[in-house]
């Protein structure tokens, strides 16, 4: 008996009980129990008890409406809801049922966010759809944000328009009320918006000591002018983002001479809105300037032209290093990049057309020395012309996306062949992009 009984004692062990029973072993007397009685599970843990900071964390990977919903399950659970370090980043999602399918930030949740949290906001972004009802709203939620103390703002249109369809001025006065209490931005992007020179202005009257970050493409009432002045103004401004039109000899005179202007990213987006639009030129010696004042600034292109509107660019040499066509580009144009952009990083074509570009990628690969990162979309080159240039430069492209309808087979290359071949000059296992069937 006294054997079985040592059993029993062995079996009752916290080695041989289930988590259950263990949970039920270490839970509080009557008179320990918490207030929040329905913070106690049924297997007897006490969910109340966690941690603040791990509450935090948890609440931080939920949707807004699922972190409302925990909020309501005890009185802890409503504590780490409401704590400041929850609100400093926030996304407002304003988007109408019957023109998106897009989930909206709910009314109710947004007038409590202004009402306990706009003093905590430092991180904020709208993602508006491209009704003017939701423009309207994300004013009126900008106009409110009297109490806080933004580092950042972000205007997102996910279609256009939305911002530029609402009345100027009442969009300035919605965005002047953050550039005067934020005190502390420190990147802004506003694209698509009427934002204008004189509410630049008090951005920089305010912000000038913090302003790193200016993203403001397409934004019709902005002229040179307003971007001299947050030029000269906001000494630490390390990026800045601008529609074409914007961009002339003046600007990148001024930004060179600047000494405590020391861009390391320009970002450059040439938009043509209708069929045969006349750019205008950028001389060689504006660019110099600009190189020899901030020699290891990276310039972005976007390109989104017809094909007879690229006349003006690529002419001369030009410091462009991430170079992006939208649309179709011509083989004249591709041979000219190879001829005049030496300090070419990264360069992603989406269309060309039916001439193999084999001359003009191996031009590339001579003539862009720095080239890293190359992407093909509807365009043709013979597996030959790749292998070679993958041969010139094949020991520093990190990135290498062809899909493989561009590669046509030749005399020298299969299909089947080429992935060894081009294995073997990259240095590591490399397959063409494969175009996904529904």
């Amino acid at each position: 008996m006294k054997r079985v009984k040592g059993d029993e004692e062995e079996c009752n062990s916290p080695s041989h009980q289930s988590p259950q029973e263990v949970c039920k072993k270490v839970r509080k007397q009557p008179s320990e129990e918490p207030e929040d009685e329905d913070a106690v599970c049924d297997s007897g843990c006490d969910w109340a008890l966690l941690p603040q900071e791990i509450l935090l964390h948890i609440f931080q990977y939920l949707l807004l409406l699922d972190r409302a919903f925990a909020s309501q399950v005890c009185r802890r659970w409503n504590e780490a809801f409401h704590m400041p370090e929850l609100w400093r980043c926030f996304e407002f999602e304003l988007n109408q049922p019957a023109s998106s399918y897009l989930k909206a930030t709910h009314p109710d949740l947004i007038k409590q966010i202004i009402k306990r949290h706009s003093n905590h906001l430092q991180y904020v972004s709208f993602k508006v759809d491209s009704s003017t009802e939701s423009a309207e709203a994300a004013c009126d939620i900008l106009s409110q944000l009297v109490n806080c103390s933004l580092k950042t703002l972000g205007l997102i249109s996910t279609a256009r328009p939305s911002f530029m369809e609402l009345p100027k001025s009442h969009f300035i006065s919605a965005l002047t009320v953050v550039f005067v209490n934020s005190k502390s931005l420190s990147s802004l992007k506003i694209d698509d918006t009427p934002v204008d020179d004189p509410s630049l202005k008090v951005l920089v009257a305010n912000n000038s000591d913090t302003l790193k970050l200016l993203k403001m493409s397409s934004c019709p009432h902005v002229s040179p002018a307003g971007i001299l002045c947050v030029a000269d103004q906001c000494h630490g401004l390390r990026e800045l983002a601008l529609n074409y039109h914007l961009l002339s000899d003046e600007l990148l005179l001024a930004l060179s001479s600047e000494r405590h202007v020391h861009l390391e990213h320009l970002r450059i987006d040439v938009v043509s809105d209708n069929p045969g639009q006349h750019f205008h030129a950028i001389k060689k010696s504006s660019w110099d300037a600009m190189v020899r004042h901030s020699p290891k600034f990276n310039l972005v292109m976007y390109f989104f032209l017809y094909e007879d509107e690229f006349g003006p660019f690529f002419c001369e040499e030009i410091p462009v290093t991430h170079l992006y066509f939208g649309r179709s580009v011509s083989k004249d144009v591709l041979g000219r990049v190879g001829l005049h952009c030496p300090r070419l990083v990264e360069l992603v074509v989406c269309a060309n057309g039916l001439r193999p570009l084999d001359e003009e990628l191996i031009r590339i690969a001579r003539r862009c020395s720095q080239l890293s990162a190359i992407g093909l979309g509807e365009c043709e080159v013979s597996c030959s012309a790749f292998v070679e240039f993958v041969k010139m430069c094949g020991h520093r492209l990190s990135q290498l996306s062809i899909m493989e309808e561009v590669l046509i087979p030749d005399h020298k290359y299969s299909l089947d062949d080429i992935h060894w071949e081009v294995s073997k000059h990259l240095g590591r296992v490399w397959f063409p992009d494969m175009m996904p069937t529904w």
